[in-house]
């Protein structure tokens, strides 16, 4: 028999660097003697623990592919591997807070480096083109938390220091939108361009065209932001992470009437739609971290395994970009989100 045992499956199928998987198995032997491990292409993993029919393991840092084959060892034998898809790093040295943003122009991404609040870094935003070079814009946000363009493409960002919402033009120049927004963090966009904005005090605003707020509906504070996604319905759905590992997510209809969607995260923070009305947030679900999939039917799983996560989008080519609090990975997921046509 095959002290290496065999792999019956890896959960989930998708990872970041620095993510837990859980890798079912059967037969495997830990050598008394230390001479057994997990690899992910060649790569020894370190294991958070290790019995004969379960491994949990931290995907490696350094791998230079995202197709990766897993095998188990023992002694001298070898299991039969098998796969997982693990996300390329785009960019790091970032602060991010909040859902990264796709320019629909150009597919580039909006990032930030947010800093500690009322901390002002001499650059706060930053574009990774299409071809991965990475540039510094000009204007001047402090502490960017959200990230959104509206339906002709301009770019608004949350100012939570300040409490508004600024249009950055041409990448140069922050003006002002709105103002008094409190601790502005979340963002989005309805169907019809209203805009939508999560003061984390416990306020959603929605915002004329020209800037005007009025309170949309009213939430229990967060200790870090909100949050803000449309789905196909154009319910707006919050997260509002708490200290609690059991937090809720909410869906405020659009006369403002808020209901709990789901309940039992930890740390709920970055959410997208796709077009099947599947719901991802970067969260932590029965102590497993990364992108939580939650279907419409409310069946939740871990999608993507990953630490820090703190939110995501797709892009135009299926990819899901999950965001860290420093670095930026690209996952080919196949999957479209409701933003991008």
């Amino acid at each position: 028999m095959n002290k290496a045992g065999k792999v019956l499956s890896v959960n989930p199928p998708y990872a970041i660097p620095g993510g837990e998987v859980l890798i079912q198995c059967e037969n495997f032997q830990a050598n008394r003697d230390g001479v057994y491990g997990c690899y992910f292409n060649g790569q020894k993993a370190h294991l958070v623990g290790a019995s004969d029919e379960r491994i949990i393991a931290i995907v490696p840092p350094d791998l230079d592919a995202t197709d990766v084959e897993i095998y188990l060892e023992s002694g001298d034998e070898k299991s039969e591997p098998a796969s997982i898809t693990v996300g390329e790093k785009l960019a790091d040295d970032l602060h991010l807070v909040a859902n990264p943003a796709i320019d629909p122009k150009d597919d580039s991404i909006v990032l930030t480096r947010s800093g500690a609040r009322g901390q002002q870094l001499p650059v706060t935003l930053f574009r990774l083109d299409a071809d991965g070079y990475l540039q510094e814009m000009m204007a001047e946000v402090m502490n960017p938390t959200a990230v959104a363009f509206d339906a002709e493409g301009q770019l608004f960002v949350t100012n939570r220091a300040d409490g508004e919402v600024c249009r950055i033009n041409y990448d140069s120049d922050a003006v002002p939108f709105a103002t008094d927004l409190g601790v502005a963090t979340g963002l989005a966009f309805d169907n019809q361009g209203a805009m939508y904005v999560g003061d984390r005090s416990g306020t959603i605003y929605r915002l004329s065209g020209i800037g005007t707020a009025e309170p949309f509906a009213n939430l229990e504070p967060s200790v870090s932001a909100y949050h803000l996604a449309f789905d196909a319905e154009e319910n707006l759905c919050v997260s509002a992470p708490g200290l609690s590992s059991y937090d809720s997510v909410y869906l405020i209809d659009k006369n403002g009437a808020e209901k709990e969607y789901y309940r039992g995260l930890g740390r709920p923070q970055g959410l997208a739609f796709d077009r099947e009305g599947n719901l991802y947030i970067a969260a932590c679900l029965q102590g497993r971290h990364g992108i939580v999939k939650i279907s419409p039917d409310k069946k939740a799983e871990i999608f993507a395994a990953g630490m820090n996560a703190v939110g995501l989008c797709f892009t135009r080519k299926g990819e899901m970009i999950v965001a860290t609090g420093d670095a930026v990975y690209s996952l080919p997921v196949g999957i479209y989100g409701t933003l991008l046509d």
